[in-house]
């Protein structure tokens, strides 16, 4: 076997003008185009200390992007400082940390204000470039979907308001919220809400607190073909009326109850339909139905709507199930029927097998069933930030979520401005852009009093990142 030439390198004490983030300069182009770091700094002017050297805004942006390119904590805004050609002048440790401290002494006002800095930016994101499909309301993508889910965050010392969690662990259980971008993109973060580890995944409260801010982040004109998605967890009777209220659309998981079991019991078997998978063909054993005409009438309500919130379902509302035979060797629950795994969903979308006036049935359980999506979403913000909350106070880490969330999306506006819809660099996630084009050697150049960057000429990704600068510069 041919020995590796790498055995006899040696380090050169002789240094050369090297950066090792030399695709960090997509995501300044990305700001640049967005406006984030001039709304940051305007946003956050009221908590410059007097005499400060750094902006805030400035200061907030440097560390976002370090959990961009891949840091977990303060600390590694390190990195971005050291490449001050790239990045400019970047604040210490102390500094940063300094700031933080006063931001979350005051994060009642501060955290509003983040978000309206990022609300602002998005809009000029998506006024350069809608990052959806299609026409409003079709399954084409025009609808702006807001998928809302809970997670876990676990602790390993003993922070404040750290809990303990259902799965036993300990830590948080923020609440996300999150806009699908569909088969040809990823998703933005639209809000993140810290909240105790033992805080309840089925809380009405939660969820409307975590909408009404998603809301507040998508541009005014995208606000009124909105439909939100949710598991379970969402399916109350006081977000579904809230939904309801403020007339978007809603597809929420809806607990197999006694009501459904009977259900299930009396609908006719020429009331299933085959279902379909996410490319439209059928699906092999998979059958749905609409199960509203067979629900039993309910009971009246005998508490005060006044004192304990809405006490009925809305009168717009429909459930459909969806009946799948289980994989060999799952384990049948009581709610399922003659061996069928039995799930069900509610939504307000109106039902119409031509399609014309609403939604074919097969399609709106898909459309449900992508939900799965917000997992995906999930598992790319803890890889951005969201794995490890920094610090010890709790206002300090609801500041660090927005710090996520800024990192998250400066990722995603980067690949809605610099890639083309059908590129496949738009899907990938933070890990694999980071590998192949965030994290790529340059080296910096000087040539009649301006700097070069300059990549390897052999890269593979080359010409994603000379793609990516040609959309983004030329904005």
């Amino acid at each position: 076997m041919k020995r590796s030439w790498a055995v006899g390198v040696v380090l050169d004490p002789g240094r050369e003008s090297l950066i090792s983030s030399s695709g960090g300069l997509l995501l300044r182009e990305a700001d640049r185009v967005a406006g984030l770091g001039r709304g940051l700094s305007e946003a956050l002017a009221p908590w410059r200390a007097r005499r400060a050297t750094h902006d805030p805004g400035k200061v907030l942006l440097d560390v976002a992007t370090a959990v961009a390119l891949g840091g977990d904590c303060v600390a590694d805004v390190a990195v971005v400082r050291a490449q001050p050609v790239l990045f400019g002048a970047v604040a210490s440790d102390p500094t940063v940390s300094r700031l933080i401290a006063r931001l979350a002494a005051d994060a009642d006002r501060v955290v509003p204000a983040i978000r309206a800095a990022r609300a602002k930016a998005r809009a000029a994101v998506w006024a350069r470039r809608r990052p959806l499909a299609g026409t409003a309301g079709s399954r084409d993508g025009g609808l702006v979907i807001v998928d809302l889910d809970a997670t876990l965050v676990s602790a390993h010392s003993d922070k404040e308001q750290a809990r303990p969690t259902y799965k036993k662990g300990f830590g948080f259980a923020p609440m996300c919220a999150f806009v699908d971008h569909g088969e040809y993109g990823t998703g933005e973060v639209l809000a993140l809400d810290l909240r105790p580890g033992n805080a309840s995944p089925f809380n009405a409260a939660d969820h409307i607190t975590c909408l009404d801010a998603a809301l507040a982040q998508l541009p005014q004109a995208e606000r009124g073909q909105v439909l939100v998605r949710a598991d379970a967890g969402g399916g109350s009777k006081a977000f579904l009326h809230h939904i309801t209220d403020l007339g978007l659309e809603y597809s929420v998981g809806f607990g197999a109850l006694d009501t459904v079991k009977a259900a299930i019991e009396t609908i006719p078997e020429a009331a299933w339909a085959d279902a379909i998978d996410g490319d439209g063909l059928p699906r092999d054993g998979a059958q749905v139905a609409d199960l509203t005409d067979w629900m039993p009438t309910p009971t009246m309500p005998t508490r005060s709507p006044a004192r304990f919130g809405p006490q009925r379902w809305p009168d717009t509302m429909r459930v459909i199930a969806r009946r799948e035979r289980p994989h060999p060797g799952a384990q049948l629950r009581l709610t399922d029927h003659n061996g069928w795994r039995i799930t069900c969903f509610a939504t307000n979308t109106p039902i119409d097998p031509t399609g014309r006036h609403g939604w074919p049935l097969p399609d709106l359980e898909v459309r449900h069933r992508q939900r799965a999506r917000a997992e995906d979403r999930i598992r790319n913000l803890k890889d951005t930030g969201l794995r490890n909350l920094p610090f010890h106070g709790y206002t300090h880490n609801q500041i660090w979520l927005e710090i996520a969330a800024l990192a998250a999306d400066l990722l995603t506006w980067t690949q809605t401005l610099a890639f083309d819809e059908t590129a496949p660099a738009r899907r990938w996630e933070p890990k694999r852009l980071r590998l192949r084009i965030l994290h790529v050697a340059g080296r910096i150049t000087r040539t009649a009093r301006r700097h070069h960057l300059r990549l390897p000429r052999g890269w593979p990704w080359n010409h994603l990142i000379d793609t990516g600068w040609a959309n983004l510069h030329t904005t």
